[in-house]
């Protein structure tokens, strides 16, 4: 199965436990894969049949941008939920980042599989 990949896409939200972490935007950054057969897009070049990562990302940047999670885990989870169903997506693979969350560390975050996964 091809691959549809989103690497480093930056959106400020409100994401965290902590009381200064409620009242302050803070970056987020996602790195996506996603199945997808792009066979039917590369013979016709009609983005219409292409997963089309530009309204992915845009789509995935206004809900974080409107979220106020509190952990990561959930914002995981919600976002690989709208990729699968508002895309079609039979299987993603998202790791989120969290970056400066830890005093001395540059990032934090967590990596998660939904779906069936495709054949290597």
């Amino acid at each position: 199965m091809d691959r549809i990949f989103i690497t480093g896409l930056s959106v400020d939200t409100i994401i965290g436990i902590y009381d200064q972490e409620r009242v302050i935007r803070q970056p987020v950054i996602l790195d996506l894969e996603m199945s997808a057969d792009i066979s039917r897009a590369a013979q016709s070049e009609n983005v219409d049949q292409a997963l089309n990562y530009k309204t992915v990302a845009d789509f995935l940047t206004k809900f974080i941008e409107n979220s106020e999670f509190q952990l990561i885990e959930t914002m995981a989870e919600r976002v690989t939920d709208i990729v699968r169903n508002e895309f079609k997506v039979r299987w993603v693979k998202l790791t989120l980042h969290k970056p400066n969350a830890l005093p001395g560390n540059t990032d934090v975050g967590v990596i998660i599989e939904r779906g069936e996964r495709p054949n290597e």
